[in-house]
């Protein structure tokens, strides 16, 4: 196999490099190239060959760096030794040992075959290494030469040009022999040629005259294939060892490094084939094969003996085991290189073949030699780099060592020594040279080709190691020719590709010594790296946040603010890894601003313990100028794993909002005190409940003990610290709402035991009084609610404070509930013009009572009464303001509330329920009485009420054993619905120009609509309301569906799960009332409107909600046709065309829903029912005429790919074209007299069906048949196509038809139809048993049978509905017994 590489020979062996006829050139010296160009390594690569010289020719010397000039100049002859006849030049095979043993033929015992062949050398040749392992005894040179002289005397030997494919060497090499090892050396010198180099060398053998006569042993092929089958078994064991890692991969390699020191031959092929078994070819390289064909010609073979049934190979295989495959392979490349360094790796065979074969593979159109070869050769060039880098490490130490021993003393110096590590060094700078070698041909002959390959895996393994080649051997690889590569990457299009790039670019920015190296490429690729921030895949997203964030660490403004400015939103992001990334990017970044010396010079100065506060005002300043005031939790939960140290600062916090300042001495402004409270209570909430907020995941669901512990002094701490603190905090800020509102959230994270384990009651009545203070002060609804939330969490019934918050909190009640009884009876005592005063103190009182009514139980202090008096006056005489009517409203619902939690939980008595139902109908009363109210604030509230009353009083209440609680179960009648559906429309479906022009007044607008439809649907899918009643919802799907669309067809879904042919019904319902709306409007329909266009549109919108499976929707599509015609028709007598008959247009848009039987039948009950007058313009009936069209069109083979349960697929097309042939035999060898057997309202199969191809699927009525009935036999094959026949006037004329024919007709047509339809099913069941499926007719309708309906049934509608019902026509529809056809 050829080599990649040529080698350097010393100087001590000039001498030797003349040639016998071109004399000799003192001082030549041969050197290594360092690179290759990319055409010659792509043809060496391949194994294609160059020209060569002709063996007389002079050597010339190799002083340039071009390697193919220096493979042209390298064509040298064999010297003889010492007068003997010239050895034989060696085969491709290894040679291990240090001595030549040529094979001896005996005539009498082997029979040589009479036609010259090549020579094969022996295993015991001399080792192709620059220098020697070990010297050579006397008696070894001796039998060496002794031996090459006997044999070379029986087998005369002739050199001639050879025609073989085999690349010449570009220079001899050497074998250095020590025949003595203490002082008397004597060396003898035996040029070869290398054995996979020799292309234009021919050896022959002249055979013995007795071996002439002799031939070829029977026995010998059975042995060449026991040999390769003992081969395929040492590979598989070596691929199997690896694959399952048994033992260690330094125990293999070992293994297999003994086995290659005995025969380098036999180990090399096993690694080879090693390679070729991973790849997941069951092919072997024999021995024969290795020695005889050039790469491109194994590869050939190889892939032809590659499984092309499936695509798969052990890189490719999902599962845990070839998982760690993948990870063993890698590390058994690393294994191997590391133990072949120091020797095998510098013999100029195992290294170059496994290159050689490496690159080959990888410019294979096969997959899977290109994927696993790419990853084997990366792997390779990694191992070499560190091969490298110790070779460096050995370098520095040698030259040391070197000058140490020389800058000794003359008379102290080792001049041996120094010979020796110079001796050591120049074999060092011998080896670094190979090395660089080798990985300049890995480099060029695999990376430069693969690292664009069309398969991502492949290029993102490229970009994976050459990061790591940068990273490990900086000195070689970084600069800008091997960073553009991974430059040019980052524009891939896969996401593992550019990740893989980013992530080898922040290993080398890591650093930030190599982060000044990479300043041009930084520059270069910057705008590139900034803008994938924001890439559509999140992990890369993430990977980019991490690297701008090691730029902005480690290099010296280099990011701008632009650039910084893109990863600044970052913080707020929904994805938790790209804000904790973004959060990091902004920690580095502030940090840069934040000089910890003067800030702990102005903490002294201000009598500050904490350190932290400049820091926290930057981050105040970043968060005021992210103008995202609402979205705090984020920005906290992104900080939260690298500043978490100053978010949990809550001393220096307090400090800052407690803080005197002097007249000097600037201090907070107002918004930053807002700020700072939001970001410290957003900590608080971060540190206690130790999850991120709402609509990020963590991932994570149970907690460590670790972070159990930490959650827990977390909490301890700021306990301990906020207790004192609080009070003092709202007293300072009682009168700022917003302020007050925040801190009030603060208790909720305290550990309440604290208050009794560590005697701090005192701060708790300081604490008691600071909320009865704010709610005594405040009216505004949050503050209310903040007061109310504190005071349900001191009054939990689990800690020993409890009752000393209960007293305070009966104090505060007691003294609202006394200004509102008072105020109230004044206010409905009082005649004429109110009181301002009072009213005020009526709204007031009643919304902090609402308030605390939200969440305690006020109900023993009797506030029903006096609250309905005061609805009944607003609503009846509109004198009271809307608040007063609104909060009354909460508080009567919040009563109802909680006498149903009371009765629910403890036994009811019959007065209970009594008087909890007749406060329930006053309070639905009263709130459908507010639904016609003058203010908006009260209509709306009303309905909220409304909605949420008939869900809780709904039949549900009396589940779970409540059985007791059924008199309670409420049903809204007609009235009530059509009043909340008229609120719907009304406050829902309006313009969003109303509004306004302010953003975030629509925003706002837009989120109190979409509540209000979704309180409405609710009532539609929990069936307390008329599926019906929706259909006015569906009617503006497609006009509202960017603010309702999504409400909307949820709605419809869960709609079609209660009752699907109701749900269809209300489909049509909506389509019909926007029809007639148009009639109204326009006094006719004009199909070409762009009204009439909206409708067809909305129609095909729900056509697409039935989904694909039309078995399931079957029954519904059907219903919704014969509704569908019966709106068309309805009141329809004369002549003239329908109104409603453009309705059809609509209605077609449903067709392509319909099973190919249903349109049949369907169609037969259209012509049947509703035939178009004879003589009728043909203008004014095409709607009728394009709605017959859509339900003659044929489907792409939909009955079949329904009834089998999936759509039919390409391989069942393609069995049935092949199978054409087999079918039409069947079809002509089959009987016609099969008939459907009905039992018990199903239809099954009597026997299997045969079936004629039939050339039309439409159902013709009795009618339409006219002399072609009275035909003879050849009445099967009709004439005409389906579209001849839907465009004919016969089903116009069919009306004047006689309708009284002959009895043998009838039976004839009846025998015809029946032998048709049972043809064609038999063709149709060859094909589903040609497709894998099940033969049998009985399991497979069985199995088609869904929502009780046949879909091997044809439906035949019978009268119109005024002659049956509607509930009768729709059990016959699906019922097999009264069909007369059974068709596909």
């Amino acid at each position: 196999m050829p080599t990649l590489r040529s080698r350097k020979v010393s100087q001590d062996s000039e001498s030797v490099l003349s040639s016998p006829v071109g004399g000799s050139r003192a001082g030549s010296q041969l050197s290594s190239p360092s690179y290759f160009r990319g055409e010659q390594v792509a043809e060496l690569l391949a194994g294609q060959d160059t020209d060569s010289d002709d063996l007389s020719s002079e050597p010339e010397s190799d002083t340039g760096s071009d390697f193919e000039e220096t493979l042209k100049k390298g064509r040298k002859q064999l010297p003889t030794v010492a007068q003997r006849s010239p050895l034989p030049k060696r085969s491709r095979q290894a040679i291990s040992e240090k001595k030549i043993v040529v094979r001896k033929i005996n005539s009498a015992k082997q029979k040589a075959s009479p036609a010259p062949q090549s020579v094969k050398m022996p295993k015991s040749a001399p080792q192709l290494s620059r220098r020697p392992k070990r010297a050579l005894t006397d008696k070894e040179n001796d039998m060496m030469f002794s031996d090459s002289d006997q044999d070379s005397s029986k087998m005369p030997v002739s050199i001639s040009p050879s025609k073989s494919l085999m690349q010449l060497s570009k220079r001899p090499k050497r074998v250095l022999a020590d025949n003595n090892q203490t002082t008397e050396k004597k060396v003898r010198r035996v040029w070869m040629e290398r054995d996979h180099e020799v292309s234009d060398l021919s050896v022959t053998i002249k055979p013995h005259k007795s071996a002439m006569q002799s031939s070829r042993k029977p026995g010998q092929e059975s042995k060449l294939n026991n040999s390769a089958q003992n081969q395929k078994k040492d590979v598989n064991n070596l691929f199997e060892a690896v694959k399952l890692a048994k033992s260690a991969m330094q125990t293999l390699v070992d293994e297999w490094l003994e086995l290659y020191k005995q025969d380098k031959e036999t180990g090399l092929l096993e690694l080879l084939n090693f390679f070729i078994h991973c790849c997941g070819c069951k092919g072997v390289i024999a021995s024969e094969m290795f020695q005889k064909l050039q790469n491109a010609e194994i590869i050939r073979r190889m892939t032809e003996e590659f499984d092309e049934e499936s695509g798969d190979y052990p890189l490719s295989l999902a599962g845990p085991m070839w998982k760690k495959f993948r990870q063993n392979f890698c590390e058994f490349i690393a294994v191997l290189v590391r133990q072949c360094q120091y020797n095998v790796i510098y013999d100029e065979y195992m290294m170059d073949t496994l290159i050689s074969l490496l690159t080959g593979l990888s410019d294979s159109q096969v997959r899977a030699f290109r994927h696993t070869s790419t990853l084997a050769a990366m792997k390779l060039m990694t191992a070499l780099v560190d091969v490298a880098l110790n070779l460096n490490v050995h370098q520095e130490n040698n030259k040391r060592q070197y000058d140490t021993e020389r800058n000794k003393s003359a008379g102290k110096r080792a001049n041996d020594r120094l010979e020796m590590l110079l001796q050591k060094s120049k074999e060092m700078l011998q080896n670094q040279e190979e090395v660089e070698n080798m990985m300049n041909a890995i480099f060029k002959g695999v990376f430069v080709h693969r690292y664009r390959d069309l398969i991502a895996e492949i290029r993102a393994v490229c970009m994976e190691e050459i990061g790591v080649w940068m990273k490990r051997y900086s000195d070689s690889f970084l600069n800008d020719s091997y960073l553009k590569y991974v430059g040019w990457m980052l524009h891939d299009k896969q996401r593992e590709v550019r990740l893989k790039c980013l992530k080898s670019l922040r290993h080398l920015y890591e650093s930030k010594e190599i982060s000044q190296k990479l300043e041009l490429f930084t520059n270069r690729f910057k705008d590139r790296m900034v803008s994938m921030v924001l890439d559509m895949d999140y992990d890369v997203a993430v990977e980019a946040v991490s690297l701008l964030t090691l730029i902005l660490q480690n290099t010296e403004d280099v990011l701008g603010n632009e650039e910084c400015e893109c990863v600044y939103p970052l913080v707020y992001a929904s994805h938790r890894p790209t804000a904790a990334a973004a959060g990091y990017f902004v920690y580095i970044k502030l940090r840069r601003h934040y000089d910890a010396t003067l800030e702990e010079t102005v903490a002294k100065e201000r009598g500050r313990r904490s350190t932290n506060g400049e820091f926290i005002k930057l981050l105040l300043a970043f968060f005021l100028e992210s103008e995202l005031h609402e979205h705090c939790a984020y920005l906290v939960d992104s900080l939260w794993n690298h500043a978490g140290s100053v978010l949990k600062d809550w001393e220096g916090m307090t400090e800052l909002l407690l803080e005197e300042i002097g007249d000097d001495e600037e201090g907070l402004t107002d918004q930053e005190e807002s700020a700072l409270i939001e970001l410290m209570v957003c900590s608080m909430r971060q540190a206690v409940e130790v999850h991120p907020p709402i609509g990020r995941f963590s991932g994570k669901k149970l907690l460590t003990a670790k972070e159990k512990k930490l959650q827990m002094d977390d909490r301890a701490r700021l306990t301990e610290h906020l207790i004192v603190i609080i009070p003092q905090l709202l007293a300072k800020y009682s009168a700022d709402a917003e302020k007050v509102a925040n801190l009030l959230l603060i208790p909720s994270f305290f550990d309440l035991d604290i208050y009794s384990s560590k005697r701090q009651e005192k701060y708790l009545d300081l604490l008691l009084k600071q909320i009865r203070d704010i709610v005594e002060k405040h009216t505004g609804m949050e503050v209310l609610e903040a007061c109310s939330r504190a005071y349900y969490i001191l009054c939990n019934e689990e800690y020993t404070i409890r009752s000393r918050v209960d007293i305070a909190r009966s104090q505060i009640i007691d003294t609202l509930v006394g200004i509102f009884t008072h105020s109230a009876e004044d206010l409905l005592h009082e005649v004429g013009e109110t009181d301002e005063d009072n009213l005020y103190t009526v709204a007031s009182s009643l919304k902090r009572i609402a308030a605390l009514y939200n969440a305690h139980d006020l109900s023993r202090w009797e506030l029903f009464d006096n609250c309905y008096r005061i609805l009944e006056r607003g609503i009846d005489m509109g004198d009271l303001s809307e608040q007063i009517i609104v909060q009354a409203l909460l508080c009567v619902h919040f009563h109802i509330l909680w006498r149903l939690a009371l009765i629910s939980d403890y036994p009811v008595t019959k007065e209970q329920l009594i008087g909890l139902r007749k406060q329930r109908n006053m309070v639905l009363t009263a709130c459908q009485h507010g639904l016609s109210n003058i203010s908006s604030q009260v209509r709306e509230q009303s309905f909220i009420l409304l909605c949420d009353l008939l869900v809780i009083f709904s039949a549900q209440m009396t589940k779970d054993g409540n059985e007791e609680l059924r008199p309670l179960v409420f049903t809204a009648d007609v009235s009530l619905v059509s009043e909340l559906l008229s609120f719907v429309m009304d406050h829902v479906f309006v313009e969003a120009e109303e509004d306004g022009d302010d953003e975030t007044v629509k925003i706002e607008m837009l989120h109190k609509r979409r509540n209000f439809l979704a309180g409405f649907c609710k009532l539609i899918i929990y069936n307390m309301v008329d599926l019906r009643t929706a259909a006015d919802i569906f009617k503006q799907y497609m006009k509202y569906y960017n603010d309702y669309g999504d409400i909307i067809k949820e709605m419809l879904s869960k709609a079609r799960q209660i009752d699907k042919v109701e749900c269809a019904k209300t489909l049509l319902l909506s389509l019909q009332q926007l029809f007639s709306e148009l009639l109204q409007d326009q006094g006719y329909a004009d199909r070409a409107t762009v009204q009439f266009s909206a409708i067809k549109d909305l129609g095909r919108r729900f056509a697409l909600t039935f989904g694909v499976d039309l078995m399931k929707s079957r029954q519904s599509v059907v219903s919704l046709h014969l509704d569908g015609m019966k709106f068309v028709f309805q009141r329809h007598r004369g002549f003239d065309s329908p109104l409603n008959l453009p309705f059809l247009d609509v209605l077609s848009e449903f067709s392509c829903k319909l099973l190919r039987q249903d349109k049949k039948a369907v169609l037969a009950y259209l012509d049947k029912n509703y035939p178009a007058p004879l003589g009728a313009a043909p203008d004014e009936w095409l709607p009728l005429a394009s709605y017959r069209k859509s339900l003659q069109a044929r489907g792409d083979d939909d009955t079949m790919s329904m009834i089998s349960g999936k759509p039919s697929s390409l391989r069942a097309k393609r069995v049935a074209a092949a199978s054409a042939k087999r079918r039409r035999m069947e079809v002509s060898d089959s009987s016609v007299d099969g008939a459907w057997m009905h039992s018990g309202g199903s239809s099954q199969l009597g026997r299997k069906l045969t079936a004629p191809v039939l050339t039309s699927t439409l159902l013709r009525p009795s009618q339409w048949d006219t002399g072609s009935l009275h035909s003879s036999s050849d009445q099967d094959s009709e004439k005409g196509s389906e579209s001849d026949f839907a465009h004919s006037r016969s089903w116009l004329g069919s009306q004047n038809r006689n309708k009284q024919q002959n009895n043998q007709v009838q039976k004839n047509k009846v025998v015809k139809n029946r032998s048709r339809q049972k043809v064609r099913k038999q063709q149709l069941l060859s094909l589903m048993e040609e497709d894998g499926e099940d033969t049998d007719a009985g399991p497979m309708m069985s199995d088609a049978t869904s929502e009780h309906s046949d879909a091997n049934s044809d439906i035949n509608l019978q009268e119109p509905l005024s002659r049956r019902g509607r509930a009768g026509l729709l059990q016959d529809l699906f019922d097999s017994t009264i069909l007369d056809i059974d068709d596909f």
